[in-house]
């Protein structure tokens, strides 16, 4: 989304058709002519991200003998610098990885997660809940941060590279600077207001006290230094060193400038709880699909779940015949039925009683799939089934709403050339996180607690997703890989979103695999996304088309309820593809379109 230093733009039209263009990241000298195009192919590895300067640091890595771990890492600490409204050291996220020697999957949770102090009432305040607002650019909101941690698991586990090697990139991005774009000037416009409420997130992103001038060089020498530090003493700085303890001062005495009058609540974060933080590894969920194998994050994400078992809800229906309304028809209704589930059933695995397992059973998907019919709609909301006993048909309880999730987060997929593959999502939770920047490091923190359930939708019902000391707030990232019969990769995606990841995620894979869609055509296609609500969202492309036979019109007459929603998620992806190439694809439009990139172009 941000273009570096002098970069010369190109624009690429893309088309069905179009799966042959290729974008490499050229030798240092020369990498301020790296264009932005959303799909590439070639040999070597690949890498799509929704930045340019992200993604060429991660070909970078790749081209000097690294593999997609380090890449991963490189990309995401680029983004740190270049999204830093959607990503960085102060959030956290959940990275997917296929090992191509064992052909097995592995992930790792890097969610924040809530102080030790913290407990269900953690956002009531006079017995009631906070407004949302409140919360957000507040300590209270800020957890634990998990990414640094996630990037010296995944190296530890897998990379074959320092961390400081690969945080070397990153780092000059944020010493020489980029250039200003739109969309990072509009994303800064529409925090403005609370921005000013912090005086050191005033001084690095109102610089003058004015918004960045598109063109302009933006510069984070502040961060620059953070990335060296993290280079010479590694993440311990942050979890055990002064890194932290500015961290933990900041969120328990938000430096909030007197005259604004806002009223920053401060947080509880500890030392103790820096100290207490580990990136959890654990096994992936897995969906079969269409006789693939889906791959992606188990709980604390409810993503892997979600994704899964509508999937499964859909593997009876041959969607490759169905026409477009029938198609989209079972996609919002299987979106329905499994987030009326995920609503009841998902929360921290540490602190709930996740039935992981059932939820992704066939047998219990066909108990649901049976409550959709071709002529009807679904009265949300969809109360949810029980997955420890199936009844076909079955719903019971109360439904639980969707909790609000910030849609800027970010997403990268990477590939090497020994095919290892990665699909890595992280997050500050909304645009800007809480506002709230570390004085003289460089970086904003995470209002990502604000994820939890503020008080429980009905006192008769158990909610999963309260808070709780040390708990991880429930979350919908969806980093997904899918793999053949053989147990080698198919294609890999994610998408930033919040909640509407899930749906994105859903969305695109079934374009893909049953439509038949080439990648970058999935990623680019009109999006729709219903997520256990009286209406369904579509954005522009399927909202606007209101003539009297138009798809809408024609899904209305079913019985759907639409409202518009301007753009839905962001998706990356790779893909492999014959005699050892790679196809990385990215958005055309959306976010200002993504970057794609290869080490070695095909012809």
């Amino acid at each position: 989304m941000r273009r570096p230093v002098a970069r010369k733009l190109s624009v690429l039209a893309v088309s069905a058709a179009v799966v042959t263009v290729g974008a490499a990241a050229p030798p240092a000298a020369e990498r301020a002519a790296v264009a932005k195009v959303p799909v590439a192919v070639g040999y070597g590895g690949a890498v799509a991200s929704v930045d340019a300067d992200a993604s060429a640091a991660g070909i970078e890595v790749l081209r000097e003998g690294g593999n997609a771990v380090d890449a991963a890492v490189a990309t995401a600490a680029a983004l740190g610098v270049t999204e830093p409204y959607s990503s960085g050291i102060g959030g956290g996220g959940y990275f997917v990885y296929y090992d191509a020697k064992s052909r097995a999957v592995h992930t790792i949770d890097g969610r924040e997660t809530a102080p030790l102090t913290a407990d269900s009432g953690l956002f009531l305040e006079n017995g009631k809940p906070l407004a949302f607002a409140d919360a957000v650019s507040s300590g209270l909101g800020v957890g634990t941060p998990g990414t640094p941690a996630t990037w010296a698991t995944a190296l530890k586990e897998w990379g074959s590279e320092r961390l400081g090697t690969v945080l070397k990139p990153a780092q000059r991005i944020a010493r020489d600077g980029f250039t200003v774009d739109e969309t990072f000037r509009s994303q800064t416009a529409a925090n403005e207001t609370r921005f000013r409420y912090f005086p050191d997130t005033a001084k690095l992103f109102l610089p003058g006290g004015q918004l960045p001038v598109v063109g302009s060089t933006f510069k984070n020498p502040d961060l620059a230094r953070t990335y060296a530090q993290l280079a010479r003493e590694g993440v311990g700085a942050i979890y055990r060193g002064d890194l932290g303890e500015d961290i933990v001062a900041t969120v328990d005495k938000p430096p909030v400038d007197p005259a604004s009058g806002w009223n920053a609540r401060p947080g509880e974060l500890s030392a103790k709880d820096l100290a207490a933080y580990r990136a959890k590894l654990q096994a992936p969920t897995k969906t079969s699909y269409r006789g693939l194998g889906v791959y992606s994050i188990a709980p604390s994400s409810s993503g892997g779940t979600t994704v899964g078992e509508a999937l499964n809800i859909l593997e009876k229906t041959d969607l490759s015949k169905a026409s477009e309304v029938q198609y989209l028809h079972r996609f919002i209704e299987a979106s329905r039925i499994s987030f009326a589930d995920r609503g009841r059933w998902v929360g921290d695995p540490a602190f709930e009683d996740v039935p992981t397992k059932q939820l992704l059973s066939q047998k219990y998907a066909d108990s649901r799939a049976c409550l959709i019919k071709d002529d009807a709609v679904l009265t949300s909301p969809v109360a949810p089934g029980d997955p420890r006993h199936p009844a076909a048909c079955g719903t019971g309880g109360t439904a639980a709403p969707t909790t609000y999730e910030g849609e800027n987060t970010t997403h990268l997929t990477v590939a090497d050339k020994w095919g290892n593959v990665v699909s890595y999502t992280l997050t500050i939770e909304q645009t800007g996180g809480s506002g709230i920047t570390v004085p003289g490091r460089g970086f904003l923190l995470n209002n990502e607690l604000t994820d939890f359930s503020f008080a429980p939708a009905s006192p008769a019902v158990h909610d999963p997703n309260l808070p709780g000391p040390g708990k991880r707030p429930r979350s919908s990232i969806s980093p997904t890989i899918v793999l053949d019969r053989h147990g080698k990769p198919v294609v890999a995606l994610g998408s930033p979103g919040g909640a509407t990841i899930i749906t994105t995620v859903l969305q695109t894979l079934t374009g893909f695999l049953d439509r038949g869609l080439p990648l970058v055509d999935a990623i680019a296609a009109p999006r729709a996304s219903q997520r256990n609500a009286a209406q369904t969202e579509l954005e522009p492309a399927l909202y606007d088309d209101t003539s009297p036979g138009g798809l809408r019109a024609r899904l209305e007459a079913i019985g759907h309820s639409f409202k518009l929603n301007p753009e839905i998620g962001a998706a990356t992806a790779v893909q492999r593809l014959p005699d050892g190439k790679w196809l990385a694809a990215a958005e055309t439009v959306r976010r200002g379109g993504g970057s794609a990139q290869v080490v070695r172009p095909a012809p």
